[in-house]
């Protein structure tokens, strides 16, 4: 799966300057967006679930908002997808379970839980997890999701943290064969310069445009 944004743009105050990027099946790419505002309103267009003013959103070539939105899963994007931060982790892993059709009880989020080693985490509030712990949890949970191929991860530099260990984080899945998009800002991408390959290469958006 390839999924193109060729020249989106949204709003009359740029909410979203025209942005043209690529990712897509078994590899993570970075795109960078400043402002509050603007990485959620990026990812919502990535995801399929916002349509642009200008520009297309392409999966394969073709113009399938309904097929995104199947197949990419919009990760902690804030005030959109992300968890309320007073609800526990089991709170959060007992409605990812429901979303995912899988059985919501105590006895299967505890379960869960125990099987990616964060059971201590059981009643600690979303907003008091490591960084680290956050984004893994709400990876692990999201691509339990049935048809979920991609995911676009929103802003993880805003919960602090060494921009590595998200980056990490996301070859991680990438090499489980899912494509990740991380919309991060550019302070984290200069961190991640050299190591992270940006979405919006060149060589690949020109191509794409065509």
């Amino acid at each position: 799966m390839r999924i193109e944004l060729q020249g989106v743009s949204k709003g009359r105050q740029l909410a979203l300057p025209e942005t043209s990027l690529v990712y897509g099946d078994g590899e993570a790419r970075l795109a960078l967006a400043e402002t509050e505002q603007r990485p959620t309103v990026l990812g919502l267009i990535a995801s399929g679930r916002m349509r642009p003013d200008t520009g297309r959103v392409l999966i394969d070539g073709a113009e399938d908002n309904a097929a995104i939105r199947r197949r990419v899963a919009l990760v902690d994007a804030p005030e959109v997808c992300d968890p309320n931060p007073s609800v526990s982790v089991y709170g959060v892993v007992a409605e990812e379970l429901m979303f995912a059709g899988r059985g919501a009880n105590p006895l299967a989020a505890r379960t869960w839980l125990s099987q990616v080693g964060m059971s201590d985490l059981s009643r600690v509030p979303i907003a008091d997890v490591s960084p680290a712990e956050r984004l893994r949890l709400l990876l692990e949970l999201t691509v339990l999701r049935e048809g979920v191929e991609a995911l676009v991860l929103v802003s993880p530099d805003r919960h602090g943290g060494d921009p590595v260990v998200w980056w990490e984080l996301a070859e991680e899945f990438s090499h489980r064969g899912y494509g990740v998009l991380v919309i991060a800002g550019a302070a984290s991408g200069s961190v991640l310069d050299g190591r992270a390959r940006r979405a919006d290469d060149a060589d690949e958006t020109s191509e794409a445009a065509r």
